[in-house]
């Protein structure tokens, strides 16, 4: 795996689940990594601790995503926060912050929740982008976090699957919009995942059985899983691969 020793990197939703993996991992490859989150302070800051008992370097950053002056609140925190460590610019730039209102099939998901969906999933990612592309270094990386719900039908509602569709078509169009800049830009698709939000549906033996069987490789997947995979993206490793949609699934609804 690529060394990302002198990246600057910010992962937003970072304080728990895939998010807080995809930042200790990050930092544990040598990258600063801003820790951004909405509303948990404490969470946040146990991720960024966890990150300096392990050698790296972290610091927090909170914004509620979705609502006005979002994007004000977060790059002002994260230029303030950038200051004290003598930078100014990022090189890594992961949306994993995302909103699922579970159970709401469109005849009864409300405009309201539609909106917010939008909002978080869609809307802060794009104007965020569009704020730090003039401080993301040329050769940077932005890393979309998509969901399988967008190659198969989810159970759970519609609106969530259509943002992170819209988040797909957003990552292959800013791929080539970038390209002669040399920042690449990929979203990866995550599946059934063991997280904290999701362990109360998996401690359900027959749940957790109806999961693994809908996936190739026979489990569930672990945090480190998609972690691994957004590290490798960031790295020079992936330096040739762009506009691409990298399935992190298990083989998920195949």
């Amino acid at each position: 795996m690529g060394n990302l020793s002198g990246k600057v990197a910010l992962v937003t939703g970072a304080s728990r689940g895939i998010g807080r993996g995809i930042a200790e991992r990050l930092a544990h490859d040598g990258a600063l990594v801003a820790v951004h989150y909405g509303r948990n302070e404490k969470a946040a800051k146990e991720t960024a601790a966890a990150i300096a008992e392990a050698g790296g370097r972290a610091f927090v950053v909170r914004a509620e995503l979705g609502v006005p002056g979002d994007v004000d609140t977060l790059t002002d925190g994260l230029d303030a926060a950038l200051h004290s460590y003598g930078e100014s610019a990022i090189d890594i730039l992961v949306h994993n912050a995302g909103l699922n209102i579970m159970g709401r099939p469109i005849e009864i998901l409300t405009p309201e929740e539609f909106d917010r969906m939008v909002a978080v999933n869609v809307k802060a990612p794009f104007f965020l982008t569009q704020r730090l592309l003039p401080r993301l270094r040329d050769g940077g990386r932005i890393i979309n976090i998509s969901s399988v719900s967008t190659r198969a039908a989810s159970a759970h509602g519609i609106g969530y699957p259509l943002t992170k569709g819209a988040l797909d078509v957003f990552s292959h169009t800013l791929a080539k919009h970038l390209g002669p800049r040399g920042i690449t830009v990929n979203s990866v698709a995550v599946g059934y995942t063991h997280t904290d939000m999701t362990a109360s549906a998996l401690a359900d033996p027959a749940h957790l059985e109806h999961t693994i069987g809908l996936t190739a490789l026979g489990r569930v997947g672990e945090v480190p899983d998609i972690a691994d995979a957004v590290a490798f993206l960031a790295s020079d490793d992936a330096r040739w691969i762009t506009g691409a949609k990298v399935d992190v699934t298990g083989g998920a609804n195949l």
